[in-house]
């Protein structure tokens, strides 16, 4: 399972013309499932990304979490992180779980990081043509892979 976490002063997310969930200060959350991925793998990246130190604190530095700040998360799936561009220039999607896993999955993560930040959690739309818009903040901009923890 992989994610890309980009801070943010404000995202949204349309599907046909209309915005289905949208935050404010917060993160803006892209998660990408594998089809081997695990509740154990839902579990230390919900930990990491709702305990992720990455909001300055009154003296510039990184240093507060999403927590500290009452921040909101934006959750996207998004397959294409499992990307592979190793042979050729169009990319091979298949270390990407199939749909049915893949959505399964995606509930859980936003019911584990709803559970542990304590607020609903705004989504995109799975398997949708989304458009997503976002103010990164900093920039700043995390990749997270369960599958390298150490």
């Amino acid at each position: 399972m992989k994610v890309v976490i980009q801070r943010v002063k404000h995202s949204k997310v349309e599907v046909d013309g209309a915005i289905v969930g949208a935050v404010q200060k917060g993160f803006l959350v892209l998660l990408g499932i594998e089809e081997f991925d695990t509740q154990e793998d839902v579990d230390w990246l919900s930990r990491k990304i709702v305990n992720m130190r990455i909001f300055s604190d009154e003296e510039g530095y990184m240093n507060l979490s999403l927590q500290e700040v009452n921040g909101e998360i934006l959750l996207v799936s998004q397959f294409t992180l499992h990307a592979s561009t190793r042979k050729g220039n169009r990319p091979s999607f298949i270390k990407a779980a199939k749909p049915g896993f893949s959505n399964e999955m995606y509930e859980k993560m936003k019911a584990e990081l709803s559970n542990q930040l304590g607020v609903n959690i705004q989504s995109g739309k799975f398997g949708a043509d989304m458009q997503v818009s976002l103010l990164n903040d900093g920039p700043v901009t995390i990749v997270l892979d369960s599958k390298n923890k150490k």
